[in-house]
């Protein structure tokens, strides 16, 4: 069976979390044992999630939460990314809110079964926003209450880290949301909108709706290229 690159990005990663954890035992360094099962545990989360919702994630998706999962605690936290390099926390920030923008416009896209008369592309990208912005802004204050109850330092400047992770966050969650809004208006499924549309095309029970459009499209379009190629055999 022919892996797909995200398949393989997937694979790569546990290959990596496994050769940590083995040379942790080696060396002893149960912290870093600690984190890379951690770091693997939270990647299976998205199977996890398949069982209980009974939904099956795009294997690029569930890559993209694995690399997210690698950067934020084993790269950030093991190897002091986030001191290291200024621009790691952005990264993080940047990525996960677009990730969680693409998340909020499937759930309203779901609710509504896919029918985009019934709630229109714009209302829905509103939503997907507010949703990402709204997990970015709940993190700050998990990090708040953190620092406050065990003396850590995750809000690093303070309010100054605050509103520059919330600005990030904000970025984030509108090029996600646009990514949705133009999918829908567009019916393209190019860069981040492609995760939509695998979405939509390997959980079809959720769309019905969606999914009897693009049919009765395709089949217009294969009508269309038929009428003209018997159109070009005619004398």
């Amino acid at each position: 069976m022919k892996l797909s690159r995200s398949q393989m990005v997937l694979y790569g990663l546990w290959g990596l979390l496994g050769v940590s954890a083995l040379l942790a035992i080696y060396e002893r360094t149960w912290s870093l044992l600690f984190i890379s099962v951690v770091t693997f545990l939270l990647t299976l989360g998205p199977r996890v999630v398949e069982r209980w919702a009974d939904i099956r994630i795009p294997p690029s998706f569930v890559a993209a939460i694995g690399l997210f999962v690698l950067g934020t605690i084993f790269l950030g936290e093991v190897f002091d990314f986030y001191n290291r390099f200024w621009w790691w926390d952005v990264v993080m920030h940047f990525g996960s809110a677009i990730g969680f923008g693409l998340i909020g416009f499937v759930i309203v896209l779901m609710m509504f079964k896919g029918d985009v008369y019934a709630a229109p592309p714009s209302l829905i990208a509103m939503f997907a926003f507010t949703f990402a912005v709204s997990i970015g802004a709940i993190w700050e204050i998990f990090e708040y209450a953190m620092d406050q109850t065990f003396g850590t330092n995750m809000q690093k400047s303070g309010l100054v880290d605050t509103m520059n992770d919330l600005i990030v966050d904000c970025c984030g969650a509108f090029l996600g949301a646009l990514s949705g809004y133009l999918y829908l208006r567009q019916e393209r499924a190019g860069g981040f909108a492609s995760v939509i549309h695998e979405f939509i095309e390997e959980n079809p029970k959720f769309f019905p709706k969606r999914v009897k459009r693009i049919a009765e499209e395709k089949a217009a379009k294969a009508q269309a290229l038929r009428g003209l190629g018997e159109c070009a055999k005619e004398p």
